[in-house]
């Protein structure tokens, strides 16, 4: 799967559905009721810019019990997907609690597709708060600054 996914940029849109019949090949190999199924099926329709496709077999592969990296990264492509088919209420509701979970690699990925679904509800404040939140870490000075004014996009008592 790894090398699959590594020759994506192989596939020019044109030919998008050979990918994804290369991704189904090797899914047919993973046992009928592997999460990892329905997850690989649904990041190939993702990245091919199928996100009305990817939704419903993200649902699934969370449904059969998908676990560890696999699943948050399934919550946030799941929220990213609903949003691009206008549902981004739905990605805010999976996403909010991904901010309390452990923390992890995905850390930021949650709060950049959190930022976007909730931009896309007209809330660009707490998307905003959301985005310097995450990049203040990340900053060589002014850390503690964006910190702050992360937090008082959306705390005025701040």
């Amino acid at each position: 799967m790894a090398a699959a996914w590594g020759s994506f940029d192989d596939y020019p849109p044109e030919r998008a559905h050979e990918f994804r019949a290369l991704i189904d090949t090797l899914v047919a190999e993973l046992p009928a009721d592997s999460p990892l199924g329905p997850f690989e099926r649904a990041c190939a329709w993702d990245s091919t810019g199928h996100s009305d496709k990817a939704v419903p077999l993200y649902r699934e592969a969370l449904a059969r019990g998908l676990t560890g990296s696999e699943r948050r990264q399934a919550k946030i492509q799941l929220s990213s997907s609903l949003r691009n088919i206008g549902q981004p209420e739905e990605g805010v509701k999976l996403l909010t609690p991904e901010l309390d979970a452990p923390s992890d690699e995905l850390d930021d990925a949650v709060r950049a597709v959190l930022a976007l679904c909730l931009s896309s509800l007209g809330r660009d404040r707490e998307g905003l708060s959301l985005v310097l939140g995450a990049l203040a870490p990340h900053l060589p000075r002014y850390q503690r600054s964006m910190a702050n004014y992360a937090r008082a996009l959306v705390d005025p008592e701040v």
